[in-house]
């Protein structure tokens, strides 16, 4: 796989760096500083409860996602929000590239770096993490050059 040799891009730190992924680590921090907690044993139950201010026994007040993620019932709407705001920070930026040779082109070589393209060749995963599918990206013009572009840059 060949870096991009285009200005967009620069390696911080040996990761390659560019609007989309500055975007995607602000949201990622944000995100971490939500107050939730992770368990995935007793211990780490015990201790994340009493992070949010509870005591174990108090398994009504908060709720429990697939990944063994915990938060409190009532900070339900502030992550709802929050993520609403990542999406719609996202669609905004998606909608100030006219062309699709920038952000939506930064867009699709970042995630499928992260998808592993090079060795697959299936954009499929980097598709679902961008909440995209094949026929909505040949359905838009700025997209599917953007598409093609980044994924040029793997051959």
């Amino acid at each position: 796989m060949r870096c991009p040799s285009d200005t967009s891009f620069y390696l911080e730190g040996g990761i390659i760096i560019n609007e989309y992924r500055k975007l995607k680590n602000k949201h990622q921090e944000e995100y971490n500083a939500l107050p939730k907690f992770f368990a995935f044993s007793e211990e780490d139950f015990e201790k994340g409860m009493s992070t949010l201010g509870l005591q174990p026994t108090n398994t009504d007040k908060i709720y429990q996602t697939e990944m063994g993620m915990f938060y409190r019932k009532e900070d339900e709407p502030l992550f709802k929000e929050t993520i609403q705001r990542f999406h719609d920070a996202l669609q905004k930026a998606i909608s100030e590239d006219k062309t699709g040779d920038n952000f939506i082109y930064q867009m699709f070589y970042t995630e499928l770096i992260n998808h592993e393209y090079a060795f697959t060749e299936d954009p499929e995963d980097a598709l679902t993490a961008l909440n995209l599918t094949w026929e909505k990206v040949q359905a838009d013009p700025r997209l599917k050059h953007g598409f093609e572009k980044a994924s040029k840059k793997f051959y």
